[in-house]
């Protein structure tokens, strides 16, 4: 036996994985309230006690963790122009799984690093120029983030002939300052590899220690990334497969949460008609967005006030006194479970509509131009209409019972043509949750990853049209 302890330390939730890569197979798992003040150390001792507990002794032949505690890896991006290189610097942040707080664009005003202070962000990626182009910003810029309280350590990924003297001008004020290559070296052009591998490495070197987590390191092989790249790392595995066996091709991946609800994507997304043309950056084919206006718990009445109380009401079957006091109630108690079938319905109507939101969001759009050579089409972001495959994960995905009918929001609505989303796909669910733990072996281990995590996914179907306690009733089953 091969056994390996795959640890997630969660904002909320410590969660433990065993696995035997010889099978290879999930020996069992176990999870324990986070405790971030004692240095996750009590909460890790009750996870692992409540594991071995299940599987009695284990010799564990590695420890591998990944971290979203202390509110994960908090970052701003700043940039030049919004729509080029602000968006690449966000792109490349929310790849390597940092949650973005701050998003800046041309010359940062003192209001704004004052803004960007009170963040307290864990890093700031300073981008700005492509090679050859405008070095004005990135200087002026690193100059103002030189002169202020930032104590942050600062990524500079900005034009190549600008980026020496930023680096010099924040290094001479004592700022922690790390160099890496333009996100946009020309226009059309991400080059977002460099600027996420840095990330990952502050998050390693600096971020883990500054947070007091190095007290629990003693008893692990290390906390090798942020969790939401951990969850990434797994999708691509799962949307390549091993290197022999194929994977599910491209697909899908939300995970709903009490925060946020965050959307991965493992797809090219590019025109598939001839007469649509993409305008602005190009999309990265490993895509995730974070959207922390769509939370059950936390952020629960932010969701209403997206999706409208008389929304959430038609489809619980509610009134919207009840939408607006359930609300409340979810965002002042963030570990409240349902306690009947109306409150389980409401939990079902918020999450249908944070993954019908935030899939929305994700998923590129369409418009329609006419030219005096006739009609044009204009595609921003992805288009993801030829999925096939859409996965959920998070706690009422995992332990509902109508996953499918909540995952349907995902899918493509002939009523808003112009959104880009999933036309035919099949839902499957994360049952364990273990993307995150399993997401661990990606890298190092493909063939077990991949196996681990084909077993970890179980298609569920929606029969009928609708959602539960909406206008038109459907239910949902597990496929076999």
């Amino acid at each position: 036996m091969r056994a390996y302890l795959l640890v997630d330390f969660g904002s909320t939730h410590t969660k433990m994985t065993a696995v035997d890569l010889d099978g290879p197979a999930v020996l069992e798992t176990a999870a324990a309230p986070t405790t971030v003040d004692d240095g996750l150390i009590k909460g890790y001792s009750e996870a692992y006690r409540r594991l071995t507990a299940k599987t009695g002794p284990l010799k564990f032949q590695k420890k591998l963790a990944c971290s979203s505690a202390a509110g994960g890896l908090r970052m701003v991006a700043v940039g030049l122009v919004p729509e080029l290189t602000v968006e690449a610097a966000k792109t490349a942040a929310l790849g390597a799984g940092a949650r973005v707080v701050g998003v800046y664009g041309y010359e940062l005003t003192a209001e704004e690093v004052a803004e960007i202070t009170g963040l307290k962000p864990d890093l700031i990626l300073l981008a700005g120029g492509t090679d050859g182009g405008n070095r004005e910003t990135l200087i002026y810029n690193a100059r103002q983030l030189a002169e202020s309280r930032l104590e942050a350590p600062v990524i500079i990924a900005g034009n190549k002939s600008a980026a020496p003297e930023a680096e010099d001008l924040l290094r001479g004020a004592g700022k922690p300052c790390y160099r890496v290559a333009n996100v946009l070296p020309e226009l059309g052009r991400l080059n977002i590899e460099p600027a996420q591998k840095a990330i990952r490495e502050v998050f390693l070197e600096r971020l883990v220690r500054a947070k007091g987590l190095d007290r629990v390191e003693k008893e692990i092989d290390g906390i090798t990334m942020p969790t939401p790249a951990a969850v990434l790392a797994a999708a691509c595995r799962l949307a390549d497969g091993d290197g022999r066996t194929p994977g599910l091709g491209e697909l899908l991946l939300v995970d709903v949460g009490g925060a946020t609800t965050d959307v991965h994507s493992v797809a090219e997304g590019l025109p598939t008609r001839p007469e649509v043309f993409l305008r602005g950056l190009p999309e990265p084919r490993v895509k995730r967005s974070v959207e922390g206006d769509l939370g059950l718990r936390a952020s629960a009445e932010a969701l209403l006030e997206v999706a409208s109380p008389a929304v959430v009401a038609r489809l619980a079957g509610l009134s919207e006194e009840r939408v607006r006091e359930g609300a409340e109630k979810r965002r002042r108690q963030p570990g409240y479970l349902p306690v009947d079938e109306d409150e389980r319905r409401l939990d079902e109507a918020l999450a249908y509509l944070a993954v019908k939101i935030a899939v929305t969001r994700h998923a590129g759009s369409i418009e329609k131009v006419v030219t005096p050579y006739g009609v044009s089409y204009l595609q921003t972001g992805k288009d993801l209409t030829g999925i096939r495959n859409v996965i959920g994960t998070g706690g009422i995905l995992v332990h509902g019972l109508r996953a499918g009918a909540i995952l349907a929001g995902a899918r493509f609505d002939p009523a808003v043509p112009e959104s880009l989303r999933p036309v035919s796909p099949r839902f499957f669910v994360d049952r364990q949750y273990l993307f995150s733990t399993l997401g661990l072996l990606a890298g190092e281990h493909p063939y077990e990853a991949f196996h681990l995590l084909r077993a970890a996914i179980k298609e569920v179907r929606q029969e009928g049209a609708g959602f539960p306690g909406g206008e038109n009733s459907s239910r949902q089953v597990q496929a076999e």
